[in-house]
């Protein structure tokens, strides 16, 4: 286990540089089964979750090569079908590279996957689409089992538009014979990034970012290079970071129609903001206003970022209120948080968040991945020392946190 020992009374001043998306990365890495060829990824976050998906790429039979910010993925040379158990557990997204082994070789054999307790989050949607396709599903209490002797194009309407089950679905239908249709899909912009990625390949893919996506099945796909996209919700974290220790940031290499809905919700707090190209300034103010916020499926406030905000707004002037739309147990940091003197009451889905002048240093403990990224933004603001345990939970999704922080400003110490 890993711990970060944070000094409080911090105030972020500098720029940093923003790394490749995780969420945008992890579907693409998934997706360099579909050629069994070799593709090259530029900007690739060198975190836990990247990793781990290539740690089951190599145990399938792939060969996986860095070359500092290059990674190299081979994939002619897969030998097995079933995903190992014990790396799916680990993390969720694994569960995208079913698609791409159906795909490919009309056969996938996978556990129901791990990750972060923030909620039940079923993979009904995905094996209910995958049906669809033709794809012949059986389960007992350890394995799912698919299979089938060819994959058929279908029109698929999702119940929730799911970001998983939309990338698992668009990677299965490549090779159909004729076009499939995906309505209600996710339409974050990592998935028009694994659009991007598999239409450089050679698919023929439209509709993403809308709620509709379109599939032209093709016989082959070619060896790419691509370089991923800048990640919203590190971009997300920063900003909040400045703006609760009433810093200044300029944050360089990001997409800002990205995070819009992030950006709208800092001005609300009293942040300046000023926009240019591939950065963003943000001044924070000396206190933030209380604000309100919903979590929805893109466009809308994105629920990887509630906590940081909840977080955030743990010391702005007055009662702000959160409502939890997509996961049931994003609140998971709130007894945290209230060990360090925030007051936060919590009602089926909504916190009620009541602004405190100051929180104080205490030893706390992460449970999941933005939950931790959430305690060590209180941290920041905190009186005294915070010792932030099991942060495993954050290396999962950030690259080189505490050495961006410590270019900021601010003291902080990793501890293993």
């Amino acid at each position: 286990m890993s711990r970060y020992i944070v000094k409080g009374n911090s105030k972020l001043e500098g720029e940093v540089n923003i790394s490749g998306s995780k969420n945008s990365a992890l579907p693409i890495i998934a997706a360099c089964i579909l050629n069994g060829g070799t593709n090259i990824l530029y900007n690739v976050p060198n975190i836990k979750d990247t990793n781990g998906m290539f740690e089951i790429l190599r145990d399938l039979g792939c060969v996986v090569k860095k070359k500092g910010k290059k990674i190299i993925i081979n994939s002619e040379n897969i030998n097995k079908f079933h995903i190992n158990e014990k790396l799916m557990r680990e993390m969720r997204s694994s569960v995208i590279i079913v698609g791409a082994l159906i795909a490919r070789f009309k056969n996938a054999i996978f556990s129901y996957p791990g990750g972060c307790e923030i909620g039940a989050r079923p993979i009904d949607l995905h094996i209910n689409g995958l049906k669809k396709l033709g794809i012949n599903i059986s389960e007992n209490t350890r394995y799912i089992v698919c299979k089938c002797d060819k994959i058929i194009p279908a029109e698929i309407q999702l119940d929730f538009p799911s970001v998983g089950a939309t990338e698992n679905l668009m990677l299965a239908a490549v090779f159909t014979d004729g076009e499939t249709i995906i309505r209600n899909v996710a339409m974050e912009p990592e998935i028009i990034d694994l659009q991007n990625f598999l239409n450089r390949m050679g698919a023929k893919i439209s509709g993403a970012g809308s709620n509709i996506i379109k599939i032209k099945g093709v016989k082959s796909l070619k060896e790419v290079s691509f370089n991923i996209m800048p990640d919203r919700i590190e971009t997300g974290t920063f900003l909040c970071y400045t703006a609760m220790t009433g810093g200044k940031i300029k944050v360089n290499k990001v997409n800002i129609n990205d995070v819009s809905p992030i950006l709208m919700k800092l001005e609300e707090a009293g942040c300046k903001i000023e926009k240019k190209n591939d950065y963003i300034r943000l001044d924070g103010p000396k206190r933030l206003k209380a604000i309100d916020i919903q979590t929805l499926p893109y466009p809308g406030f994105p629920t990887d970022m509630q906590s940081i905000f909840l977080s955030m707004l743990t010391t702005a002037k007055g009662t702000s209120i959160i409502t939890e739309n997509i996961f049931e147990n994003r609140f998971k940091c709130v007894p945290e948080l209230v060990r360090m003197g925030a007051k936060i009451s919590i009602s089926n889905s909504c916190a009620i968040v009541k602004g405190v002048r100051k929180l104080v240093g205490a030893e706390i403990f992460a449970t999941d991945l933005r939950g931790g990224a959430a305690l060590i933004g209180a941290a920041l603001m905190a009186k005294g020392t915070t010792m932030v345990e099991n942060c495993e939970f954050v290396e999962r999704g950030y690259e080189s946190l505490e050495t961006k922080l410590r270019n900021l400003g601010v003291d902080i110490i990793k501890e293993r």
